[in-house]
C-alpha cells in the first residue's frame, strides 16, 4: 500500500514525512527493549539519548551542504539511505558506549533527512501561496502512529528489535526512491539545464547554526519548548509505562501510539483553527491542554486513564512545531534557519534531561516538569506577536 502511494501524483512529499515518521517510532517504541537488554538506568539511557540529540545539532551544517550540494530531494535520497542504514545497528550495540555512537549518527542522519523535507515543504507552501505545512506534519504523525502500532504488535509477537528494524529497512526502501524521484517537469528541465535555482536551497546561505534575533527569540524559545515536550514524551513514555504500570514490551509503545494519534488528528485541523482563532490561541489553549493530559497519565493508577493522558499530551502540543516554523519561515530563509536550530536544541536536550532529572527524583517527577514547562509555552504563545 505505501508503495502504491508513493507512486501517486503529489504523494512524494507527504511520503517523507511518513517515512521519517514510521522510522522514528519504530526506534522510540523499542527503547524499553534496547534498554533493558543492556541493563541500562535512567541516567545512562539519558546519556544514550543524548547522543541521539547532539549528532541531529551539529549535522545542520552537512545538511544545508547536502541541500545546497544536491537540492533538498537528493539531499532527502541520501540522509534517508543513510537513516535505513543505521536503523539495524541500533539493535546489534554491545554495549552503552556503541549504542550511544549509533543514536549520534542515527540523529544526524534523521537531521539532515527532517531538514531537506522540510525545506521541500517551505517550496511546496510558497507555490501553493497557502498554509499546508501543518498537513505536512500530519503525515509525519501517521508514520509515528502506524509505526508505533507496528512495534506494539511486533512486540506482542516476541520480534527482536534487530529483526523488527531490518523488516523497516527493508520495506522502506523502494518507497524512499520512488518519492525522492524528481517530477517529470523537473527532469525534463534539468535536462535542458533550464532547472531554476530552488527556494529551499536558500535555506543553506544563513547556514543552519545562525540563531534567531531579535522578537524571533520568542519563536525560537517556542519551538525549543515544544521540541523537548515531544522528545520526552516520544522517548520515556514507553518506560513510564512499562515501570510504573507494569505492562510489557507489547503494551508499552501504546502510550506513544495514543500521543501521535491524537496529534495527527490535531494537525489535520489546525489549518483551520488557525484561520479561525489565530495560531497564538491555538498553541496557547493546546498547550495548556497538553498540561493537563501529561498531569492526567502520571497520576493515574489505571492503563485506559493514562492512555487517555498522553492522547490529550498528543493533540495538545501538535501545532506548536507546525505554526512557529510556518511564522519563521514569513521572516525569511535566514529567520527560518535559526528558529530551526533553537528548535532542535530543544530535542538536544529535552529527553537526555528528562533521563537525569530521573535519575535523582524519579521518571515520574521528570515528566511532571514536561506538564509544568507546557503551562510556560501556553503564557509565552499569549504574548508572541509574531504567532498570528
Amino acid at each position: 500500500m505505501l508503495l502504491f502511494f508513493s507512486r501517486r501524483p503529489g504523494a512524494a512529499l507527504p511520503t517523507l514525512f511518513l517515512l521519517l515518521g514510521l522510522i522514528y517510532a519504530s526506534w522510540t517504541a523499542r527503547i524499553p527493549a534496547l534498554r533493558d537488554a543492556l541493563a541500562l538506568g535512567p541516567a545512562q539511557l539519558g546519556l544514550v539519548l543524548l547522543g541521539g540529540g547532539v549528532g541531529a545539532v551539529v549535522s545542520f551544517p552537512l545538511a544545508a551542504w547536502l541541500v545546497a550540494r544536491y537540492g533538498a530531494r537528493g539531499a532527502a535520497w541520501r540522509a534517508g539511505l543513510a537513516l535505513l542504514a543505521l536503523l539495524p545497528w541500533i539493535a546489534l550495540a554491545p554495549g552503552m558506549a556503541a549504542l550511544t555512537a549509533m543514536m549520534f549518527a542515527l540523529g544526524a542522519a534523521s537531521s539532515c533527512f527532517d531538514v531537506a523535507i522540510n525545506a521541500l515543504g517551505a517550496d511546496a507552501e510558497k507555490a501553493a501561496r497557502r498554509s499546508i505545512m501543518s498537513r505536512l506534519h500530519a503525515w509525519f504523525c501517521v508514520g509515528t502512529l502506524s509505526g508505533a502500532l507496528l512495534a506494539a504488535a511486533l512486540a506482542a509477537m516476541k520480534f527482536t528489535p534487530l529483526l523488527h528494524f531490518s523488516l523497516i529497512t527493508l520495506t522502506l526502501l523502494l518507497p524512499l526512491w520512488l518519492a525522492c524521484r524528481p517530477p517529470p517537469q523537473e527532469r525534463r528541465a534539468a535536462r535542458r539545464g533550464m532547472q531554476n535555482r530552488p527556494a529551499a536551497t536558500a535555506l543553506t546561505e544563513g547556514g543552519y547554526l545562525s540563531l534567531p534575533h531579535g522578537p524571533l527569540v520568542a519563536l525560537g524559545i517556542l519551538g525549543f519548548c515544544g521540541a523537548i515536550s515531544e522528545g520526552a514524551i516520544a522517548e520515556w513514555s514507553g518506560v513510564f509505562m512499562k515501570d510504573h504500570l507494569g505492562v510489557g514490551d507489547g503494551a508499552a509503545p501504546l502510550a506513544f501510539a495514543a500521543f501521535t494519534g491524537t496529534m495527527l488528528v490535531a494537525r489535520l485541523l489546525a489549518d483551520r483553527l488557525k484561520d479561525r482563532f489565530s495560531a497564538r490561541r491555538v498553541v496557547a489553549q493546546g498547550s495548556l491542554l497538553a498540561a493537563c493530559g501529561i498531569f492526567l497519565a502520571l497520576l493515574s493508577p489505571w492503563l485506559a486513564l493514562t492512555l487517555v493522558g498522553f492522547a490529550l499530551a498528543g493533540a495538545g502540543v501538535a501545532a506548536v512545531f507546525p505554526f512557529v516554523f510556518s511564522a519563521a519561515g514569513r521572516h525569511g530563509a535566514l529567520a527560518l534557519a535559526g528558529v530551526a536550530t533553537m528548535s532542535y536544541s530543544g530535542g538536544l536536550i529535552g529527553p537526555p534531561w528528562i533521563g537525569f532529572l530521573a535519575h535523582s527524583f524519579g521518571l515520574q517527577a521528570a515528566l511532571a516538569f514536561v506538564g509544568l514547562l507546557s503551562i510556560v509555552v501556553a503564557f509565552a504563545a499569549n504574548r508572541t506577536r509574531l504567532l498570528e
